[in-house]
């Protein structure tokens, strides 16, 4: 079913439920974080309203396993973001919400980690509210907290770190953008903060740099972390010097966060990675509790349900759908 066919289908609907004649009320848009990627990280309000919701738009950086606990009767829309490839701009998400919304469907928005870090939730808030659309935020486990719990890293720690920084690798151009992210590396650089950078691959070589000219010793210790808190996560440690060679060994991608800071030092897995001396390469990760966990969706919830697993193609589907439309799009571009 297309979209216009969607949206009618939501009107008639609402209209039965006893809309009003002239029309229904505008549904209500849920901005949903949805944690580092472990479905058991969710908040019970995140899966309650992933239950009830009539159309969901989704990122990337969403998990399949957490795509899963979406009711199957919910129009998937996926609305994910890379470096170099946008399915859709962030002017026409807002679009999009908004028009689900005043057809009166209850709109759910996941994203990964949690919307008010660095996840633009403020933006989509501020365009739907300033329409008249009742907007509300769930928070969601960010993946500095998530990936630091994983790793048995404490953000903050008595005479070792008094406080902690996010940063993230994604900003905007030109040279103000640049300036401003020179200032908050230069104040980044203390020995007694925990660094936290956000899809900050592409600009570490940037990033090592102004640190160490700012004072932070190349020594520090460091992690890099693709996928943390999945069943794809992959580890790097290394000392804040040796950081880019250790990500290229691992030949890290996407979505990774790096966490730079003498409280990296205080993990299991650091003290693994410097008894068996100090290798580029190191086998995944025996300390992680996690391994050891029951599937919490189905602890909770009961067996995943057979219209989920149905639904589970779909939403792959609508995946390389949005990829073939953006591919087609570039094509007649060039």
């Amino acid at each position: 079913m297309g979209l216009e066919g969607f949206l009618e289908r939501v009107r008639e609907r609402r209209t039965e439920a006893g809309a009003p004649a002239t029309g229904p009320s505008p549904g209500p848009v849920f901005l949903i974080g949805t944690g580092p990627g472990d479905p058991g990280l969710l908040t019970l309000r995140a899966v309650q309203l992933m239950q009830s919701a009539d159309v969901v738009l989704y990122d990337r950086l969403v998990s399949d396993d957490i795509l899963r606990l979406v009711h199957s009767g919910a129009r998937m829309v996926y609305v994910g973001k890379q470096a170099g490839y946008h399915t859709r701009t962030q002017d026409e998400i807002h679009e999009l919400l908004l028009e689900f919304a005043e057809a009166g469907a209850t709109v759910v928005r996941l994203k990964g980690g949690d919307p008010y870090v660095f996840g633009r939730g403020g933006e989509e808030v501020q365009y739907l509210a300033s329409r008249g659309i009742r907007v509300l935020a769930v928070p969601g486990i960010t993946a500095a907290a998530g990936i630091c719990a994983e790793l048995g890293i404490p953000m903050t720690h008595r005479g070792v770190a008094t406080a902690v920084r996010f940063l993230t690798g994604h900003s905007r151009e030109g040279a103000e953008a640049e300036a401003s992210l020179a200032e908050a590396v230069a104040a980044a650089a203390d020995p007694h903060t925990t660094l936290v950078v956000y899809m900050g691959l592409g600009t570490l070589p940037k990033l090592v740099e102004q640190l160490g000219a700012h004072g932070l010793p190349l020594g520090t210790p460091a992690v890099a972390v693709e996928r943390g808190t999945t069943a794809e996560q992959r580890v790097a440690f290394a000392e804040l010097g040796g950081l880019m060679d250790a990500t290229a060994a691992h030949a890290l991608r996407s979505p990774t966060l790096i966490i730079i800071g003498k409280v990296v030092a205080l993990a299991p897995g650091w003290g693994e990675w410097e008894a068996a001396g100090r290798p580029r390469e190191l086998a995944a990760a025996a300390w992680s509790a996690r391994a050891a966990l029951p599937d919490a969706a189905a602890a909770v919830l009961g067996r995943a349900s057979a219209a989920a697993e149905e639904g589970e193609g779909r939403r792959r589907g609508g995946r390389r759908e949005a990829a073939r439309e953006g591919e087609g799009a570039a094509a007649g571009a060039a």
